[in-house]
């Protein structure tokens, strides 16, 4: 988009990195950009490729602090400027990216409630404390990301999960630090789920169906078995968005387990996905 000045940003733009730079003043890098002539903190919450776990619940966002090896910290880096926020007049701006260099502009920013620590995986990917902060909208909007735009970050790492051996694979289902599913009001809402539980469960059935133990039914463009992954307990009455709570299935099966959801076929699934039957 052409230039624009900081008063005449709204909620939804997609800037480039340039742009960004232009209209705050800030750095070109991090996730946590200070920007002095413009007295704001910049906020980069990247769904493609980065280390830290950012999640929706409804309209807060648990925003991942700042430093990507060791335990982070609240002094000395952007962390305690946004600690800080409701009272050092900083202002907060946030940016979502859910496509390679594109920022979309989510709006001013206040803390939801205090920070608290959890562990998350650092750079190298050894288990660290992490902050994180909620945050949430200064003033209310309407705003919502269009539905194809938040699936593209999860189609590109299915993608990447495809690629990974079966330990990486495991490993990094293991990881996921949040079995509760994080979610968002988009077109419609839908639950975000962990593109590396989603492999091993396809993985795990090899081309089978783990209820009716039939092959799949057809093959995919890409010459792999059609099935889909189900949670047993479903996310929507709370289940677990991991490896002991998915199963794949063929597409009836799949449409039975939602329209019957039948005791003893959730059971034999149980104890499939423990790998007793």
């Amino acid at each position: 988009m052409s230039s624009i000045g900081l008063s005449e940003l709204k909620i939804g733009n997609i800037l480039n990195n340039g742009e960004l730079c232009e209209v705050f003043k800030c750095s070109p890098q991090g996730g946590m950009r200070r920007a002095l002539k413009t007295n704001s903190l910049v906020l980069i919450s990247n769904h493609v490729d980065a280390i830290y776990d950012d999640r929706w619940a409804e309209d807060v966002l648990h925003y991942t602090g700042m430093g990507q090896i060791g335990d982070q910290k609240l002094e000395g880096n952007q962390n305690k400027t946004l600690y800080e926020s409701e009272k050092n007049g900083v202002d907060i701006h946030l940016f979502e990216v859910f496509e390679d260099k594109q920022y979309t502009y989510t709006g001013l920013m206040a803390l939801a409630d205090k920070p608290y620590q959890e562990i998350q995986p650092d750079i190298e990917g050894n288990p660290r404390l992490v902050y994180v902060f909620p945050i949430k909208r200064a003033f209310d909007s309407s705003y919502k990301p269009a539905k194809e735009q938040f699936e593209k970050p999860f189609i590109k790492k299915q993608k990447q999960a495809r690629k990974l051996s079966d330990k990486e694979l495991l490993a990094k289902a293991k990881q996921n630090p949040h079995q509760e599913p994080s979610s968002r009001e988009v077109s419609s809402k839908q639950y975000i789920r962990s593109p590396w539980v989603v492999e091993h469960a396809l993985r795990q059935a090899n081309g089978v169906c783990q209820l009716c133990d039939s092959p799949a039914p057809f093959k995919t463009v890409d010459d792999k078995p059609f099935l889909e992954v189900h949670h047993i307990v479903w996310l929507a009455n709370g289940g677990a968005d991991s490896i002991d709570n998915a199963v794949a299935l063929c597409p009836n099966c799949h449409r039975k387990m939602h329209a019957l959801n039948i005791p003893s076929d959730v059971q034999k699934l149980k104890l499939k996905v423990k790998g007793i039957t």
